[in-house]
C-alpha cells in the first residue's frame, strides 16, 4: 500500500527556493523507502482564505443549523481537513520570515485547526484528533537558527511543533537549510542540508 504525502508549498521562489528543494529531497528519499504518492498543495498559488466571522460563527454552530453562507464558510476548512487526515506523511516547506511562518502557512493552520474535527475538548483537556501521521519541516533561513546567538529568534519551528503536536501530530522531525545569507556560509547551506537528509534513517 502506498503512502500519501501531502506535501505543502508556501515559499514564492518556486524551483529555486531553498526550502522547497530540501521538500524536494526529503519526499525523493521517501519515495526510496516506500511505496508514495504525493498531493501538493501550494498556499503560494491558492492560499485559503483568512478566518472570517463567518467562518467562527460557523464553527460553534451546529451543522444542522448552517445558514447557506456559513456552510460556504467552511467549505475550504472542510476540504483542507479532509486532505490532511487522508494523508500519511505530510512534507512542508518553511522558508523563515521575520522570525516566523509566512502568512499562507497560518492561514492553512487556521483553517485546519478546527474543535471537534482534528482536537477535542473533554474535561481532562484537549486531545488531538490527527494521529498516525508523520510530519518533516523543510525549514530555510538566510541566518544561522539552529544554534548560536539567533537561536531564540526562532519561532518556526517551535510553534509548528507546539500546534501541530496540539492537533496530534507528534511525530515531527525537521530539516534545515540555514545560512544562506551569510556570504562564508552560502555555498554550503544547501549541499549540507541536503546531505543531512541522505543521512537521516527514513
Amino acid at each position: 500500500m502506498s503512502q500519501k504525502i501531502l506535501r505543502i508549498i508556501t515559499s514564492t521562489n518556486g524551483d529555486t527556493s531553498f526550502s522547497n528543494q530540501l521538500s524536494n529531497a526529503i519526499i525523493e528519499r521517501l519515495a526510496t523507502q516506500t511505496e508514495t504518492e504525493v498531493q501538493t498543495l501550494d498556499l503560494t498559488k491558492t492560499p485559503l482564505p483568512y478566518l472570517t466571522g463567518s467562518h467562527i460563527n460557523a464553527v460553534y454552530t451546529p451543522a444542522e443549523a448552517h445558514t447557506p453562507e456559513q456552510t460556504d464558510a467552511l467549505k475550504y476548512s472542510d476540504a483542507a481537513i479532509k486532505t490532511l487526515l487522508e494523508s500519511d506523511i505530510i512534507v512542508i516547506g518553511v522558508p523563515l520570515y521575520n522570525f516566523g511562518i509566512p502568512a499562507v502557512l497560518k492561514g492553512w493552520i487556521d483553517q485546519v485547526a478546527r474543535a471537534g474535527k482534528t482536537f477535542s475538548y473533554s474535561p481532562e483537556g484537549a486531545k488531538g484528533l490527527v494521529t498516525d501521521k508523520k510530519v518533516y519541516l523543510s525549514i530555510a533561513s538566510g541566518a544561522i537558527f539552529s544554534e548560536g546567538p539567533y537561536k531564540s529568534y526562532d519561532f518556526s519551528e517551535s510553534y509548528l511543533r507546539t500546534v501541530l503536536g496540539f492537533l496530534g501530530m507528534t511525530d515531527v522531525t525537521t530539516f534545515r537549510v540555514e545560512g544562506t545569507a551569510i556570504p562564508d556560509f552560502a555555498e554550503k547551506a544547501l549541499p549540507k542540508a541536503l546531505s543531512s537528509v541522505e543521512e537521516f534513517a527514513f
